[in-house]
């Protein structure tokens, strides 16, 4: 068992905490936020992940996990201080911004009562690991040189729980090699296969694979363009696709583009990382580029349909960036409506999750309380978000409350010909167009 402190209670210093508590370790996770804080000790999480509720519940009433809003008591007798803290995109769109993880450090620094091994959690550019230690050296010399390491994430928000106890791999990158194997330790048990490097490379390992990751995703919404254009079915394509070893089928599902606290500011951190090298960054350029226009084809799409957006109303299922989460951070849903509102339309919205958070980030419309609350009056309705709830509804009654009658399958999960039968017209992504049903049957409420 190790005595291992976190600072920051975000999504991926909540989720490692409680992870890590589970495996055995007495865990302390810290956070300036002192309301924060009061609430995770009352057992309020204030953060929507399934299964993270009972995992904390589980993991404090079992000794294991505690919260602390004070940097000297949660980190006394620490042995591995984990540094999860925000890197969003600095003022000038392109870079990290680090001002949270430096400052993280110094407080770490200047409160531990002996040396630990100091490691970034925080998604951050290549180099960072070692500017922490030099901050770490200059505020405490007496304890230089101090040790550090990068232990980045692989969590999917939705399925974090899940992807830190069962990892594809783990990445360690260390200033020697016993702080590696030290950290190393924090995951005994698991099967997975442990990749131990330097700190450059364990950092570029998480941007790479970000980067990947996003860039499959915009090269098939750029085909499945093409395949709008050209009468074929995106979803059979990708299938075929798939079914190339090489290939594979994951992340090859056509939509609205990603988002998210990740991929957006890991591509632009990777790029800007590339161009002050002096590496001219074409392809990740384009995969961005690539994502913005994903959202503005689908808005020109759906006014194509309804002959302008002016005076129309448009119901959104989904606000969230992905099922599953209430994060709507960058969320591909928000982007899209407020283009919408622009070009004239009253937008209406509905999400299991993420209601409130679009709210506070000025979400352009109307939040209901229900899916078909959101279809009342609306001349159109986009799919923005997968979530379960949208995958199961009774389309007749759907279609009773619609003004109009077009469905716009913004990540070609539903059921076309159910769509049709109900009288309405759908239309997906890269896909051909359902018209409804001519033996519909008469719908009512």
């Amino acid at each position: 068992m190790a005595r291992v402190s976190i600072i920051g209670t975000g999504y991926v210093g909540l989720t490692t905490g409680a992870c890590f508590a589970h495996l055995g370790h007495d865990v302390t996770c810290i956070d300036i936020d002192r309301e924060k804080i009061a609430r995770l000790r009352e057992g309020d999480v204030p953060i929507y992940e399934p299964g993270l509720n009972e995992l904390i519940d589980t993991n404090v009433r079992e000794g294991r996990l505690h919260f602390s809003d004070d940097y000297t008591d949660g980190l006394r007798d620490a042995e591995i201080v984990y540094l999860a803290v925000g890197t969003p995109t600095a003022p000038d769109g392109k870079s990290a911004d680090l001002k949270y993880v430096y400052a993280a450090a110094a407080s770490v620094a200047r409160a531990l009562n002996s040396p630990a091994i100091v490691v970034n959690k925080s998604t951050s550019p290549v180099g960072t690991a070692t500017a922490v230690a030099r901050i770490l050296d200059a505020e405490r010399p007496e304890f230089a040189p101090w040790r550090v390491a990068s232990n980045p994430e692989f969590l999917q928000e939705g399925s974090a729980v899940h992807d830190c106890l069962n990892p594809a791999r783990v990445v360690i990158g260390a200033s020697d090699p016993e702080s590696a194997d030290h950290v190393a330790s924090l995951y005994d048990g698991m099967t997975c296969p442990i990749v131990t490097t330097d700190l450059n490379t364990a950092e570029m390992i998480k941007y790479a694979s970000n980067a990947f990751l996003a860039t499959r995703i915009s090269f098939v919404n750029e085909v499945a363009r093409i395949a709008d254009a050209l009468d074929a079915d995106i979803k059979t394509v990708t299938y075929g696709m798939g079914l190339d070893p090489r290939i594979g089928p994951a992340f090859l599902n056509a939509g609205l583009g990603y988002g998210g606290s990740c991929f957006p500011k890991d591509v632009l951190a990777l790029a800007h990382m590339g161009a002050s090298a002096g590496i001219e960054p074409l392809l990740l350029e384009s995969v961005t580029q690539v994502n913005s226009d994903q959202r503005r084809w689908v808005v020109e799409r759906i006014s194509e349909e309804l002959g302008g957006l002016a005076g129309r109303t448009i119901g959104l299922w989904g606000l969230t960036f992905k099922p599953n989460t209430d994060d709507v951070r960058e969320a591909p849903a928000l982007d899209i409506a407020r283009q919408l509102a622009d070009r004239g339309a009253t937008i209406r919205a509905y999400d299991p999750m993420g209601g409130q958070h679009a709210r506070n980030l000025g979400f352009p419309g109307v939040v209901t309380a229900s899916p078909y609350d959101t279809a009342s009056g609306a001349d159109a309705l986009l799919l923005a978000t997968e979530w379960d709830e949208f995958l199961t509804v009774d389309w007749n009654r759907v279609a009773y409350r619609m003004r109009g009658s077009l469905v716009f399958d913004g990540r070609n999960r539903l059921d076309a010909e159910e769509i049709a039968r109900s009288g309405l017209r759908y239309v997906g992504i890269g896909r051909r167009t359902v018209e409804p049903s001519t033996d519909a049957e008469e719908i009512s409420a």
